[in-house]
């Protein structure tokens, strides 16, 4: 296991394969998914848990497990994620953090997240890094502000059907340089 970024509260490390089953979990929780078209299935999840693992070990980046130091226990993911789709504003390295309800509101995310933006500037040397949403997901929306991201536009998703309630996103980025 390596760990990427140490913060006071947690580890952002490579995954094992005893955190799949809580992943698995999480991606099938309606409280977590509730901003997303559909919940990942086991096999789904199990797919994009190899991809996040082989992302990490090309670029050295990529979703980090999050564990809590004090516990030991992996409680979701939070990092950097290249854009695999066309958007306006691609291509680019995206932050973004998915985490079990049950850490919620204890400002986990957050922490992480801005641990990532200094690695991502610091040891990546990265240029800019987007985070978006849809309009209904508040909580996404005021990490990013939390975090010193700034609000550059609304957007349609292009993965989204134009006519469902996703569609529309909110856009952020933050420049290093």
């Amino acid at each position: 296991m390596k760990v990427y970024i140490e913060t006071p509260r947690l580890l952002l490390r490579s995954w094992k394969e005893t955190d799949l089953p809580i992943f698995i979990a999480m991606n099938q929780d309606e409280r977590v998914m509730e901003f997303f078209m559909t919940r990942r299935t086991p096999e789904n999840t199990t797919g994009f848990y190899q991809e996040i693992c082989e992302e990490l070990e090309k670029y050295n980046f990529g979703l980090f497990a999050v564990e809590r130091k004090e516990e030991g226990d992996f409680i979701g993911f939070i990092g950097l994620h290249h854009l695999t789709y066309e958007v306006d504003f691609g291509p680019g390295v995206e932050i973004g953090w998915r985490l079990i309800a049950e850490v919620w509101g204890q400002g986990y995310a957050t922490e992480g997240a801005k641990a990532c933006l200094d690695y991502a500037n610091e040891q990546m040397h990265l240029k800019e890094i987007f985070s978006f949403t849809t309009l209904a997901n508040i909580r996404s929306e005021n990490i990013m502000k939390k975090i010193g991201m700034e609000r550059v536009k609304e957007f349609g998703h292009p993965l989204v059907p134009v006519d469902h309630p996703l569609y529309p996103h909110v856009l952020y980025r933050i420049s290093f340089r």
